[in-house]
């Protein structure tokens, strides 16, 4: 399984601090099934003030410190999980979207909404964002507050041709009863692109994909449930390169 959003790179936001809780979630990662892994850092300004430059040296940083002597199990290569917010034209400007791959030809970037909302403004974003042949891929739609409030919320974003990223802990509860509803309605509707860990800590944010695969394949059937986390997945990163280190 390729897993497309994690925070596993060591002290650079709200995932693991430390290289030994990396190599737990790597182990963790790879006794679960996960063949591939995209470290996905948060650029979010004000908070994580991440850089294309600064994810790219925590990166390198972390490959050379993996340990020698032992085969992980797991291929890596980076991206970022990038908040909207009032830098996010700039970035796209200046080419500093660290990208997940490509989506029928548009660049394709792991996008986080606030979890309280969806921003005033975001579709005139998205809309830019187009034109400048750039695809989100939402992450965890399921756990925005105005989605949870009403489904119907999603509608926009599904017609401003985002794609969106589930999960896999919210399909087993992980976050709660209206995460759970909404990420089941996301995966019936055919709306779900991507299941992912979102991993942070290894007990609180585990990287679970299997459970999530699983109760994905209860919903929607076992080859869409494949699909979600293997073909659409492989899709995306196409012919990219992922290293052990």
């Amino acid at each position: 399984m390729i897993d497309l959003h994690s925070h596993i790179l060591p002290g650079i936001d709200d995932g693991p601090q430390s290289l030994e809780q990396s190599l737990a979630l790597v182990r963790a990662a790879a006794e679960n099934g996960i063949t591939h892994m995209v470290a996905t850092p948060h650029i979010h300004p004000g908070r994580y003030p991440n850089t294309s430059a600064s994810i790219v040296k925590a990166f390198r940083n972390f490959l050379i410190s993996l340990p020698v002597d032992e085969n992980l199990g797991i291929q890596f290569a980076l991206a970022a999980e990038v908040r909207v917010s009032d830098e996010l034209i700039y970035l796209a400007s200046a080419n500093e979207l660290p990208a997940l791959g490509y989506w029928e030809g548009d660049l394709l970037v792991l996008l986080e909404m606030p979890h309280s909302h969806i921003p005033a403004g975001l579709i005139k974003l998205l809309s830019w964002l187009a034109q400048q042949n750039i695809r989100p891929l939402i992450a965890h739609p399921e756990r925005n507050k105005d989605i949870i409030r009403d489904f119907e919320e999603i509608t926009p974003l599904v017609n401003a041709g985002c794609l969106f990223q589930v999960t896999a802990g919210a399909l087993v509860g992980q976050f709660g009863e209206p995460a759970r509803v909404r990420a089941e309605q996301i995966l019936k509707r055919g709306l779900a692109t991507v299941l992912a860990t979102d991993t942070h800590h290894i007990q609180r944010r585990p990287p679970n994909l299997a459970e999530g695969r699983m109760a994905a394949e209860k919903l929607v059937g076992e080859k869409a449930a494949w699909a979600l986390v293997k073909d659409n997945p492989a899709k995306i990163v196409g012919n990219r390169v992922f290293t052990s280190g």
